[in-house]
């Protein structure tokens, strides 16, 4: 979780998660699922990022 909610909120949200298993398991799922999302992040490479700018540099040039 992001710590996102007030202490009194966040409470509860432990509290049904230990009481409720399915919710549990269903949070669960979804920080796994943030996990590998977060690993697949990229960035493009330099020589990308320098052809785009080249590129934005010359387009109006160009047209």
């Amino acid at each position: 979780m992001y710590n996102e909610l007030p202490a009194n909120e966040q409470q509860e949200v432990e509290q049904a998660l230990q009481h409720d298993a399915d919710l549990a398991a269903t949070c669960a799922d979804l920080l796994l699922a943030q996990r590998a999302l977060d690993a697949l992040r990229r960035k493009p490479s330099q020589r990308s990022t320098e052809a785009i700018l080249q590129y934005s540099r010359t387009f109006l040039r160009s047209a």
